[in-house]
């Protein structure tokens, strides 16, 4: 594999495999996924059967890093992940794969109110991405966080960052009701200021 960030020259790849080493404890399978240069030696990691989470993490995260599409089945399950540091790393890796089907996954694991306890980094990376399932996608996400005491307000936060981020005027009416909403009033204020003006 070439110096695809995976030398040490990536701050979220350092990141995860300080965590990693850890979790690996002193396993030599884990030095040997940090250096190895072979792609399908990573990918083999991926499908092999009783591989620890911490192998299929590494192994996803390094062949996203290096735009290898085998990457984002795994990539995708760890996005939706209940430990947020894992969600973080894999929609870095997501964001640096750049496969088509990254946006449309992003959003419908951003969509499913059921695992709504876990949506921040997939409504983030919807931001990140821009892609034409991003503004519809947020919206949904942030009309339902609406309602008084809803538990995931920091997910709709979130929604109205990146509304503002995408500056889509469709955004507008959702953001301004939002703006009655105590947890959501600031994020969803500066998001409108940062929409083009109505004709």
């Amino acid at each position: 594999m070439d110096a695809d960030g995976t030398d040490g020259t990536d701050e979220e790849f350092r990141s995860l495999a300080h965590r990693l080493r850890d979790e690996a404890g002193g396993s030599p399978a884990y030095e040997r996924l940090l250096s190895a240069r072979d792609p399908d030696e990573l990918a083999a990691v991926l499908t092999g059967p009783a591989q620890p989470l911490w192998a299929r993490e590494l192994a996803a995260f390094r062949l996203g890093l290096a735009g290898d599409r085998r990457a984002f089945e795994a990539l995708v399950l760890l996005l939706n992940h209940r430990d947020p540091e894992r969600c973080v790393s894999a929609a870095h890796a997501l964001t640096r794969l750049g496969d088509p089907r990254t946006p449309r996954a992003a959003a419908a694991l951003a969509t499913n109110e059921l695992r709504v306890a876990y949506a921040l980094l997939p409504v983030r990376l919807l931001a990140c991405l821009r892609a034409p399932e991003s503004v519809p996608a947020l919206i949904t996400v942030l009309e339902r966080r609406l309602p008084a005491g809803d538990p995931y307000w920091r997910v709709g936060v979130a929604c109205a960052e990146g509304l503002g981020a995408l500056g889509d005027p469709r955004a507008r009416p959702v953001l301004e009701a939002a703006l009655a909403h105590p947890r959501l009033a600031a994020a969803a204020a500066e998001a409108l200021r940062r929409l083009p003006a109505p004709a």
